[in-house]
């Protein structure tokens, strides 16, 4: 399918038992293929410490990456299964059903107030690029252990200089409440679970990661296909999340970017800049998906 058939498919908003199966098929398909070798490494009892953070940290398990859901207003055409589907309402005709926004704020108000938050102001601020990933190496500064069972790249006094010669300038709490307690203090601005809506910004990878959690969260609200697109998003970033991070993972292929050296920072600086467009774009997609708002625009109530 063209890149403008699609377009034109996630705009309508009445679907055909037919259009909405077959966009259900893919979905599941494009779903199974981004989750085959966590599902593998399941069945095998085998843990990878980069690709099992989406299903660990954030605890989506894939079947729930396989659900379909067409966005918020979408009205499914003979769709009887889904009527007793959360947050779905039925239509104008015998038959049909709609996931429903304000079926959705009325029973989860805070939430949706919180995920509007984090989206729009996320991307209204401009995004910060001095940070060079060191929220990871913060996490195991002077500590005798740390959460992954693998042997720092420096060695710890190594992994200490760096940190000690650099600038901690972590502005997502996520990241922060794990850094260690002498890392803590060596942070430019203290955080908290409060004020982490006003500090948000789309520089900082985990923030990008949390576009799928938000995603998730918004459940039948947001269109299937914009889901996978946030995961896929999710899945990119913490690859350079660990490929800047202290630990030497090279048994699991992963080279790392260097980002003690001004070309690693480098390295880390443009990728980060790309992430930052690519997760605004989503903030975007899925104010509208749920909404009917874009990012400037007052929220439909």
């Amino acid at each position: 399918m063209s890149t403008s058939l699609i377009s034109t498919s996630l705009t309508r908003t009445s679907l055909t038992r037919a259009e909405w199966t077959a966009r259900a098929r893919a979905h599941a398909e494009r779903a199974d293929l981004l989750t085959a070798a966590h599902r593998d490494r399941q069945q095998r009892g085998e843990k990878h410490p980069v690709e099992d953070f989406l299903f660990t940290y954030y605890s989506y398990k894939p079947a729930q990456l396989r659900r379909w859901h067409p966005g918020a207003g979408v009205t499914l055409q003979d769709a009887e299964e889904r009527a007793d589907w959360r947050w779905y309402s039925p239509g104008g005709a015998a038959g049909e059903y709609q996931p429903d926004a304000a079926a959705f704020r009325a029973e989860k108000p805070q939430l949706a107030s919180l995920v509007e938050r984090m989206l729009r102001l996320t991307a209204a601020r401009p995004g910060q690029f001095g940070c060079f990933g060191l929220h990871e190496w913060a996490m195991v500064y002077r500590a005798d252990e740390h959460r992954h069972a693998v042997p720092l790249r420096l060695g710890r006094a190594g992994t200490d200089a760096v940190v000690e010669a650099g600038d901690l300038r972590c502005t997502h709490f996520d990241a922060f409440r794990f850094f260690t307690d002498d890392a803590v203090p060596r942070n430019r601005i203290p955080l908290s679970r409060d004020s982490q809506a006003d500090l948000e910004q789309p520089g900082c990878l985990h923030a990008g990661m949390d576009v799928y959690k938000w995603a998730v969260k918004l459940g039948p609200l947001v269109p299937g296909e914009l889901l996978l697109d946030a995961f896929a998003l999710a899945s990119d970033i913490r690859r350079l999340d660990m490929e800047a991070a202290p630990y030497d993972l090279s048994d699991w292929g992963v080279q790392p970017v260097r980002i003690e050296t001004a070309e690693g920072k480098s390295e880390y600086v443009r990728r980060q800049r790309a992430f930052a467009e690519r997760g605004n774009a989503l903030r975007e997609r899925i104010l509208r998906a749920w909404l009917g708002a874009t990012l400037g625009s007052p929220a439909a109530r």
